[in-house]
């Protein structure tokens, strides 16, 4: 079990793998442990994470790792006979969306000086590659799980089929019992990131009786978030292609009026309205490392200045997740942005902070992490003109969704949690996040559970853990989320018992043997709070445990009160909707 437990750690700890050569090696290891090796493995055996193994990767076919499902943009590119060579990776990490159009890569080194150092560091990572762990290493892994099993009860132990997709339909309600856990290592971790397929020629997703799905807008940029703006135009982000766009629609039936809003921007993700209301000044939009604003009014369709810069910079490492998403009180005195971690769990991290522990968490809060985790796994605070930055929340892994409750005002979290524990564990969840709460990264997960490769680390933050509302199966990668809201002259209105319960995606697994994931569901709300349940809403995504044709991204409802699903794959945005007016009464 522990030979087992270290090589999922070596996997992503590519700092501590010295280079064997060349001079700007040194420098090419830290920029790749702080921006790649959450993703990429670097050991002989090809290990595939949310990306493919690197070793080797100098001189091979593009797209030629063993074991990892491709793009299909990447695999054509391999198909034609193309390799990984310097001045070919150089070109691809400067932009990997203008190099391979449709690549699922979502990290991009502008600096020429930090990708020569990371193309040496990658040529030397050379030698006999050895296969992915076979009958032997997965005798070793079943036996380490039935050791494990032996010494667990049976009802924490979720069933062969827990979360699997092949049993989605709409209306199917799902419960994940933090009682109910699973134990660590119980599965061998998987690297099963999803092959994206074409969509079947007439399919559409699959939704409720009495609801339809249609295509409101296909976005050849492919877009992530997307945002009511109070007039009801859509705002969509895009990260590779860097720009932002307005989608309008006359009826409601499909976006008729498409613009770009602005473009040429630093990978842009999170973005929000100011002040909170009918009569926005401005849109605030969240860079990988500093928080920007535009001058806006109801209606623009294109942006009528330059940005202002809010926050120069967010971090000193802001390599990983490089998702900022944006909030603001219901006061529009607070501006909230979640920064996700920089590793899987702080496998760089030092055991105590530079400084006594206590003046470090005065100034980053409880459970604050440092070194490259500083300010990470957080989310920050400050005054709509970027001053007054302080910790609002800490221990929240990936904070990817972040939304205030449009009634209660409460800030609400959906958090992509570790990886490498196990095809069940930990699950991922959303929660409400108060001021000064500690959800446990990297030291614990879901209330007071030690992370096992963290042991002993931090026992006094055991009991200052704050569980979340609602657990989602592990590895979903739950992202946008919308409260459901229509009034009563709205055309296209569910009917009154979705009022006030919310819509989550879930992009869906690549940590997990059987996919889960891809899909919308509905969280269950009473007064504002997730109940602990949820119900399968949009599903039809997934094809196999290899491949997908979707997977959902965002959700947002118009003001004829269809909800609109992004599909952050194929760039198409689907309105779900009564099937008849009458049927929404």
């Amino acid at each position: 079990m522990a030979n087992y437990r270290s090589r999922l750690l070596l996997s992503l700890a590519a700092a501590a793998l010295p280079p064997s050569a060349g001079a700007a090696a040194p420098d090419g290891a830290r920029l790749f442990a702080s921006n790649c090796a959450m993703c990429h493995s670097v050991t002989p055996n090809l290990q595939p994470l949310a990306g493919p193994g690197l070793f080797n990767v100098l001189g091979r076919r593009i797209a030629g790792a063993p074991g990892y499902a491709y793009s299909r943009a990447l695999a054509a590119a391999g198909s034609s006979g193309r390799a990984w060579t310097k001045s070919e990776l150089d070109r691809y990490i400067l932009d990997p969306a203008a190099h391979t159009p449709g690549t699922a890569m979502p990290m991009s080194v502008p600096d020429r000086a930090d990708r020569a150092a990371l193309v040496a560091y990658l040529a030397t990572l050379r030698g006999k590659e050895t296969a992915p762990a076979g009958p032997a290493g997965a005798a070793a892994a079943a036996a380490a799980a039935a050791a494990t099993a032996a010494a667990t009860p049976a009802a924490s132990a979720p069933g062969p089929g827990s979360g699997h997709w092949s049993a989605d339909q709409p209306g199917r309600i799902h419960q994940v019992r933090a009682d109910q856990l699973a134990a660590p290592f119980a599965t061998p971790s998987a690297g099963n990131s999803p092959q994206t397929v074409a969509r079947p020629e007439g399919v559409a997703p699959a939704v409720p009786p009495g609801f339809k799905a249609t295509l409101w807008a296909t976005d050849p940029d492919k877009g992530r978030l997307l945002v009511k703006a109070p007039n009801g135009d859509m705002f969509m982000s895009s990260m590779p292609k860097r720009l932002m766009k307005v989608f309008r629609s006359s009826t409601g039936e499909r976006a008729d009026t498409v613009s770009v809003f602005a473009s040429g921007l630093n990978r842009p993700f999170g973005f929000a309205f100011w002040p909170v209301g009918p009569d926005p000044q401005y849109l605030y939009v969240a860079y990988v490392n500093s928080i920007v604003r535009f001058p806006y009014k109801n209606g623009d369709l294109v942006a009528s200045a330059e940005p202002e810069v809010v926050v120069p910079t967010l971090v000193a490492a802001p390599g990983s997740h490089t998702t900022r998403t944006l909030a603001f009180s219901a006061d529009s005195k607070t501006m909230y942005v979640s920064i996700g971690s920089a590793s899987n769990i702080g496998e760089r991290m030092a055991r105590r902070p530079p400084g006594p522990l206590a003046e470090w968490e005065a100034r980053h809060g409880l459970g604050g992490a440092w070194d490259d985790e500083t300010d990470r796994g957080v989310v920050l605070s400050f005054n709509p003109d970027g001053g007054n930055r302080r910790t609002h929340a800490t221990g929240l892994r990936n904070c990817v969704g972040m939304y205030r409750h449009p009634a209660t005002g409460d800030l609400f979290c959906s958090v992509n949690e570790r990886d490498l524990l196990g095809d069940n564990l930990p699950p991922d969840y959303l929660t409400r996040v108060p001021r000064g709460a500690f959800f446990g990264w990297p030291w614990y997960y879901i209330g007071a559970n030690e992370e096992p490769r963290l042991q002993g680390v931090r026992p006094d933050l055991k009991d200052k853990v704050r569980a979340p509302d609602l657990l989602v199966t592990a590895h979903s990668a739950p992202l946008g989320m919308v409260v459901y809201e229509a009034g009563a002259g709205a055309a296209s209105r569910f009917p009154a018992e979705y009022n006030g319960d919310m819509f989550l995606a879930l992009h869906g697994s690549w940590n997990r043997a059987t996919r889960t994931g891809s899909k919308v569901v509905r969280v269950f709300m009473k007064d504002g709070v997730p109940t602990g349940s949820y119900q399968d809403f949009v599903t039809g995504f997934v094809v196999s445990d290899r491949e997908v044709w979707g997977r959902p991204s965002s959700v947002a409802v118009q003001d004829d009160g269809s909800l609109l699903v992004v599909d952050d794959v194929t760039g198409e945005i689907w309105r779900v909707a009564p099937a008849s007016t009458k049927a929404a009464q």
